[in-house]
């Protein structure tokens, strides 16, 4: 089982400058990794009836751009780009999975099969949130957490942790009010609820209503556990 606890921050003005930068250099990752995909896309994608392959020569096909490829591609970012070695190794990574979700969900469709719309570009100031996906179980210390490659935020615990869970993920947003961690929480020994579409074996239907002259019950009938009574 996983659910999510949100506090509220409260960075000092150089973790603010520090998290600002990495949200900007984010921002213009995910871009040109999605431009990348886009490309891909458009090169070599042609529709045989536009394009006869009597009178038109099929290039070869490069290979199409995917988490793995972009993340090893990474390497070469961070040396034509020093300033990307100041973001978590884990935090890059994360923005490349991002591109490859929003890819994902427009060409295949989501988890029922239904395709959304095609990604966009985000403008400046439109990518407000970087994840870390593998989090220490010590993170919290007293009045703070510890964001690697940040260090030590106060951090606003309205609520503890329930117990039995553990951190599995942490995500830190920039809201309109300031900023905040959201930590995704895991209990393995809670089972994941999957409940089967409602029919007439499974649901219990009753329509019932009360004589008020008599003070009784008059009408009873419902379907329980798939028999009929009325």
């Amino acid at each position: 089982m996983r659910v999510a606890y949100q506090y509220r921050l409260r960075p000092t003005s150089s973790q603010i400058a520090l998290m600002e930068k990495w949200l900007e250099l984010l921002r213009k990752q995910y871009n040109y990794r999605l431009a990348e995909r886009f490309k891909w896309w458009k090169q070599n994608r042609c529709d045989v009836h536009a394009c006869s392959l009597l009178v038109c020569h099929l290039p070869e096909l490069k290979d199409e751009p995917d988490y793995y490829s972009q993340k090893r591609d990474l390497v070469n970012t961070k040396a034509l780009f020093p300033e990307y070695k100041t973001i978590h190794s884990q935090v890059l990574q994360n923005c490349i999975e991002r591109v490859q979700q929003a890819f994902d969900r427009w060409l295949k469709g989501n988890i029922n099969g239904k395709r959304l719309g095609k990604p966009r570009f985000k403008g400046a100031g439109r990518y407000r949130s970087f994840t870390y996906p593998q989090m220490k179980q010590n993170c919290i210390r007293g009045k703070f957490i510890h964001l690697p490659k940040i260090g030590l935020v106060k951090l606003i615990q309205n609520r503890p942790l329930p117990e039995g869970f553990v951190i599995k993920t942490a995500t830190v947003t920039r809201k309109a009010d300031g900023w905040y961690v959201t930590l995704s929480l895991q209990d393995s020994s809670v089972p994941e609820l999957d409940p089967d579409p409602p029919t007439l074996e499974n649901t219990i239907g009753i329509d019932m209503g009360l004589d008020l002259t008599r003070g009784k019950l008059f009408r009873f009938h419902g379907v329980i556990a798939g028999h009929k009574k009325g």
